[in-house]
């Protein structure tokens, strides 16, 4: 797959990301998923030595912000191995479960895959001041109660907003030492 000119982000280290599960499928509404992805994200966070600055995983998607180290790895490098890695780990829990959820992630493309969790690629803005980070930050903090999931972003336990609110960080530890700080 091509970098879609990601070349020119090589000096880049601070990005806002989404990415989405195939057809908007609702998968992150049971806890067990949701911890697959963050058991996914905390291993090649020590492989990639990226910083989580917010976080949130919704039902079909999810947002985050995180530092990268471009010693260890680049934006792509890291989606790459936490889509690939997840999507085989939620698809044989959802096998093993013979959930029918199953059926809505099987290909009808000719590639190589029988199943596809994630969409191709994913989005990406780089964050390139404080303003931007912190308009980032708000929104993916009030994702979930735009969404009608919680009335408030502290109750979500998937998001950052608890690491912000209650410093909590049994979840995901979240570097928020860059909040208030010059990006450069």
């Amino acid at each position: 797959m091509g970098l879609r000119g990601r070349s020119n982000l090589e000096g880049e280290h601070f990005f806002f990301v989404t990415t989405t599960v195939v057809n908007f499928n609702n998968v992150f509404t049971n806890d067990l998923y949701c911890d697959i992805l963050v058991k996914n994200i905390k291993h090649y966070q020590e492989s990639y030595n990226f910083e989580i600055i917010a976080y949130c995983i919704m039902p079909s998607h999810f947002h985050w912000i995180v530092k990268t180290d471009p010693v260890s790895g680049t934006i792509s490098s890291i989606m790459r191995d936490i889509k690939k890695y997840s999507a085989w780990d939620i698809m044989d829990q959802l096998k093993k479960e013979a959930s029918p959820l199953i059926k809505n992630f099987t290909c009808y493309i000719k590639e190589c895959q029988k199943h596809r969790f994630w969409m191709p690629r994913f989005d990406d803005d780089v964050i390139r001041d404080q303003k931007m980070l912190w308009t980032k930050i708000k929104y993916i903090h009030n994702n979930p109660v735009e969404a009608g999931i919680v009335g408030n972003p502290k109750d979500f336990k998937y998001s950052s907003a608890r690491n912000y609110i209650l410093n909590d960080q049994s979840v995901l530890y979240v570097e928020k030492s860059w909040v208030g700080i010059e990006i450069i």
